[in-house]
């Protein structure tokens, strides 16, 4: 393993003096064209940017920018993937004091009509012509909107007699133009920035509510870079990937904060679809990424494995359960015997290091999994596989993730511990609580609900957990998610539902029992796994409510609810569940744009259905919309089956 070459701790303590595209112009006189900061593929080709680049493009939309009118304080929306521009568009922006909102590029009009109208965008970065559609589409809703600037260019051409619109290209010429007629404003404008400062807004998920507007500062962000850099695998010149949408406050703290501050490489694949590819080009040194990933991998992993030949699979079971040993016996502080280790070389050999390298995980130091609650399961299955798996906990109110598993203390079910200036305390309600200088500093025009956030510096997280003998947090859930059977047991809807979707064949799990006699569940289908099934033991099906309905579709579903059921206390235990005849989907409003489930909104969407299986009906006729994202909608009529499980 190369060795990491970590900032010292005289520089690490200097980050938070600086605003983020101050901080780049310090590490392009510092690393300058030496070292390569940007890399993206396209076509098959790593592209690559240094640090001297980096700060060009980025002072070149800065410029252009000024010269279309942006004024320090105003707010610009951007509406990209994972892109070199993105960074250049927000540090751009950031760099002459205005203030960014990232928008998910998988949002329908209406969203972004909603997010766009909460800061009264100046400017709109967009991805492409479907970008641009959207925003046509509400255009009479953007009064306040200058003009959108597109980067992919393709398909724009009959749209350049629009004088709204105007290409990337075209922003940089300006730019470049501008800083030949001025050339110290762009320096003067940069110098006038303070850390304390909001650099930049994000949308939280609003699983239980409208999305509020939280507000980062520069300081929030490089105080939690500050926090990694000092407690993680990583150093100047290692790899980050980004593959979470910049909306998301996983890929903002790294991209803006992370990479940034400590002079690692921002890489960015081609596409969704050749992210192990790229894995495998690269060597990224850390991964975070949401909990969907890791269990998407684990069933794609469990179902070639059980597509395999007889030979294979008994290794596979055996490499398994020697893997599984080991880590139980280190999450729980054992020492691992000799047999066992020696057991476990010889399984890495043959079984594990294959296995990683095939999925592009050979090269990680650490591996690291967010946002929504996952399965001990899942950590368990990667790292009986040798992937350093571990689970963290953060909030976009929080600048991010500060609570993380310590390596030589892994405990499965745990978020581990806090990182360097954090403090974390348990309410006597069971809230938790931080109190760290990443902490954002309120709700963009919501002083009520800042003031129910923040109180005296503490982040009222509205999450429920306890801090274990070890000092570990566990997070029980959303402490208005709680719920109580009508014979008052408390359960975590979160806690059943990780532990079903870490089976290969269901995507979504969504938990009903609030003041009933029992649970019971709505299962949506992995379509990809069941089809594959299906089609193997020949059974015919032609659309996913096909699929959903088949009775051995039923039965298969039911032994997986079955062996959940053995994992978890009595009163947690399903009863009856229902599956689902439509995928949830994020452009129906039945989940977040980041893949949590809006459960108040499912609840009343589906409340015939919740109803019916507190009944003795075995069956129920249902006539439901999908809504695409095109803002076309198309009927949906079938019967679903109550079943028992």
């Amino acid at each position: 393993m190369t060795k990491i070459e970590r900032l010292d701790e005289q520089t690490l303590s200097t980050l938070t003096q600086y605003t983020l595209p101050q901080m780049l112009a310090k590490q392009a006189r510092e690393l300058g064209s030496k070292r390569t900061a940007i890399r993206e593929k396209n076509f098959g080709i790593w592209q690559t940017y240094n640090w001297n680049d980096y700060l060009q493009y980025t002072k070149k939309v800065a410029l252009g920018l000024a010269s279309l009118g942006l004024k320090r304080g105003e707010n610009i929306g951007i509406i990209t993937n994972n892109h070199p521009e993105w960074l250049f568009t927000e540090l751009g922006a950031q760099a002459l004091g205005a203030i960014t909102l990232n928008l998910f590029t998988t949002a329908v009009a209406k969203e972004l009509a909603f997010g766009l109208n909460r800061v009264q965008a100046a400017y709109i970065i967009a991805e492409d012509q479907e970008q641009v559609d959207k925003l046509l589409e509400v255009k009479e809703e953007l009064s306040f909107v200058r003009k959108v600037i597109y980067i992919d260019p393709t398909g724009m051409r009959t749209y350049t007699d629009n004088p709204w619109l105007m290409s990337f290209q075209e922003l940089l010429e300006l730019g470049a133009d501008f800083d030949r007629k001025s050339p110290n404003y762009f320096t003067d404008e940069l110098n006038k920035g303070k850390p304390d400062e909001v650099a930049l807004m994000i949308m939280t998920s609003g699983t239980t509510g409208l999305p509020k507007l939280s507000m980062i500062t520069h300081e929030n962000f490089t105080e939690i870079s500050r926090k990694w850099l000092e407690t993680a695998p990583i150093g100047i010149g290692d790899n980050w990937i980004s593959i979470t949408p910049p909306a998301w406050i996983v890929d903002q703290m790294w991209g803006m904060g992370v990479t940034l501050s400590g002079g690692m490489i921002m890489n960015f694949p081609e596409t969704t679809e050749t992210v192990v590819e790229d894995f495998r080009d690269i060597g990224p040194t850390v991964i975070i990424t949401a909990s969907w990933f890791w269990e998407a991998l684990a069933s794609k992993i469990r179902v070639k494995i059980s597509d395999s030949g007889f030979i294979k699979r008994l290794l596979f079971k055996i490499c398994m359960r020697i893997g599984g040993a080991v880590v139980d016996r280190e999450s729980q502080k054992k020492e691992v015997p000799l047999y066992l280790r020696s057991f476990y070389w010889i399984s890495s050999r043959i079984m594990f290091t294959p296995l990683m390298d095939r999925v592009g995980g050979l090269q990680f130091r650490g591996a690291y999994t967010g946002g929504h609650p996952i399965s001990p399961d899942v950590i368990r299955f990667f790292r009986a596989n040798g992937l350093n798996l571990k689970q963290c906990y953060g909030l976009t109110e929080s600048g991010g993730i500060f609570q993380v598993q310590p390596d030589d203390e892994v405990k499965l079910e745990t978020v581990g511990v806090p990182l360097p200036r954090t403090e974390v305390k348990i309410s006597e309600d069971q809230e938790v609580l931080i109190l760290t200088k990443s902490n954002f500093v309120g709700y963009y025009q919501d002083p009520e609900e800042t003031a129910k956030s923040l109180r005296d510096g503490w982040l009222y997280t509205g999450d429920a957990g306890y801090i274990d003998d070890d000092g570990h947090l566990l997070i029980i859930g959303r402490k208005a998610e709680i719920m109580r059977t009508r014979e008052g047991e408390a359960f975590s809807p979160d806690f059943i539902e990780t532990r079903l979707k870490f089976s290969p064949y269901i995507k979504e799990a969504v938990i009903f029992g609030e003041g009933q006699p029992y649970i019971t569940c709505f299962i949506n289908l992995d379509f990809g796994n069941v089809g594959n099934w299906a089609e193997e033991r020949k059974i015919p099906y032609t659309t996913y409510t096909d699929l959903s309905q088949q009775p051995e579709v039923e039965e298969l579903i039911r032994g997986e609810i079955r062996h959940v059921n053995t994992q978890v206390p009595g009163p947690m235990q399903l009863v009856n569940y229902i599956l689902l005849y439509k995928l949830l989907d994020a452009d129906d409003e039945e989940l977040t744009r980041t893949g949590k489930v809006r459960r108040k909104f499912v609840f009343e969407q589906y409340k015939d259905l919740i109803d019916a299986m507190y009944s003795d009906k075995k069956e129920l006729a249902v006539k439901g919309q999908v809504k695409y994202q095109d803002g076309t909608v198309s009927t949906i009529e079938t019967t679903v089956r109550i079943l028992r499980v």
